[in-house]
């Protein structure tokens, strides 16, 4: 029992140290921090998908953008590399704010050390709970937050982000994706990039 209550502990600081986050989102009618809502998503989608998922693992996907504005993406060059560095960054930031939540929380260091390892998605493609996460940070993007990005960028540009992504997941995952509620012009997206 006190396991769970653990897991509601820490699921409750992650989306407290969320609610500073100054960006909000509207999603049916309610307004939220976005990095809250973002979390809520990640949980939703890996109890969907990974019913049977751990808690280290339920643990980092609502932690997975934990204070994330804190590093805003302009602060790095506006290029490729820019983006990498800001990403690595990110995870070592997002890793660091979750382990000081989890300490207070109380849980171990073995437990710590594990969300640590999965925000920093080490060995994608060969561990297997990284490869879960990775499959549910694409599903929640292609579901809740493809279509006001598509509205950005060329045709081009999207059919690249939609191949880099499906390649990042795992034939199950790609499954799961081909079953979302997406738009027609979505799908048609998704139909190009696969061809």
């Amino acid at each position: 029992m006190a396991t769970v209550n653990k897991l509601k502990q820490a699921f409750d600081l992650f989306d407290k140290a969320n609610e500073q986050d100054p960006n909000k989102e509207t999603y049916q009618g309610k307004t939220y921090a976005k990095e809250v809502l973002y979390a809520m998503r990640m949980t939703k989608k890996l109890n969907s998908f990974a019913p049977n998922a751990s808690e280290t693992l339920k643990l980092t996907a609502r932690c997975q953008h934990i204070c994330r504005w804190e590093i805003p993406r302009d602060s790095y060059e506006m290029n490729r590399t820019g983006y990498l560095k800001w990403r690595q960054d990110l995870k070592k930031y997002h890793a660091k704010k979750a382990s000081e939540i989890l300490t207070a929380v109380g849980y171990d260091q073995n437990t710590i050390e594990k969300v640590a390892f999965l925000l920093e998605k080490k060995q994608l493609k060969k561990n297997e709970e990284t490869q879960t996460l990775e499959d549910v940070i694409c599903l929640v993007f292609l579901e809740y937050y493809f279509e006001p990005f598509a509205k950005k960028y060329s045709e081009e540009k999207l059919i690249d982000i939609l191949q880099k992504t499906w390649r990042k997941m795992s034939k199950e995952g790609q499954d799961a994706a081909l079953k979302l509620p997406l738009s027609k012009s979505s799908l048609e997206l998704v139909g190009k990039a696969l061809s």
